[in-house]
């Protein structure tokens, strides 16, 4: 007989969600972020999770990204420290409801400008909060089961909240939010999350992959900028 305890036996992939717009509501910009917050600690002990996969954004509500937009790094990263006091609160509701979020972050190379702020943001998150990967393409035959996945059209922007709600996050052409698709059948919020902890568990921590594939691009940033202003 073989030794069972020597055999590896792979976890079936869990395969991507259909999500169908027509069977959820639109939701506006400022209605998405009323909605998330009212919903956000709806079901204590419940955890999140979130999925992102384009590469490049726009967050002109956000200081630290319009600091980065005029070519202002080291400003725009005293501004996403300045955002430690919030992250420690956030940590502490988190405990306090014993709901978590999740996220996965798809990250394709050579790593954009945009991925540079947001994963220098995001590295603090992790540091303060936890709970964030970076799932690489490039990785584990990544690069063929991602465009397995992507056939139908390329991945949502998908956050769901406790389990009871999965918001699809919506972009304009220029990468700017534009509200969401809100959906609350129990089923379809079961299998995206089942999908996305899938991704999670094949990805990596932020940290490691952080100060191995981002670090040294930012502090070239923050060399060139050193020099422009000697």
């Amino acid at each position: 007989m073989p030794d069972t305890e020597k055999l590896h036996i792979e976890k079936p992939r869990v395969e991507r969600p259909h999500l169908d717009a027509s069977q959820g509501e639109r939701l506006s910009a400022d209605a998405y972020r009323q909605d998330f917050r009212g919903r956000r600690w709806v079901a204590d002990g419940r955890d999140s999770w979130k999925l992102e996969r384009q590469q490049d954004f726009q967050e002109p509500r956000n200081k630290s990204w319009q600091a980065f937009s005029r070519g202002e790094w080291s400003e725009a990263v005293r501004l996403i420290e300045q955002t430690r006091d919030s992250l420690l609160k956030l940590s502490r509701d988190a405990e306090a409801h014993r709901s978590h979020f999740f996220r996965v972050r798809v990250v394709e190379k050579p790593i954009v400008p945009y991925l540079e702020w947001e994963l220098t943001s995001l590295r603090m998150r992790a540091e303060l909060l936890g709970k964030i990967k970076v799932w690489e393409p490039e990785k584990l035959s990544g690069t063929e089961r991602l465009a397995q996945m992507e056939e139908s059209g390329p991945l949502p922007e998908i956050v769901t909240l406790g389990g009871h709600t999965l918001y699809q996050v919506l972009y304009d052409d220029r990468g700017i939010a534009d509200g969401a698709i809100r959906f609350t059948d129990s089923g379809l919020i079961e299998h995206w999350e089942r999908f996305i902890q899938d991704l999670y568990g094949e990805a990596e921590d932020m940290a490691p992959f952080f100060d191995r594939e981002v670090a040294p691009l930012t502090a070239l940033r923050s060399k060139r900028e050193s020099q422009q202003e000697a």
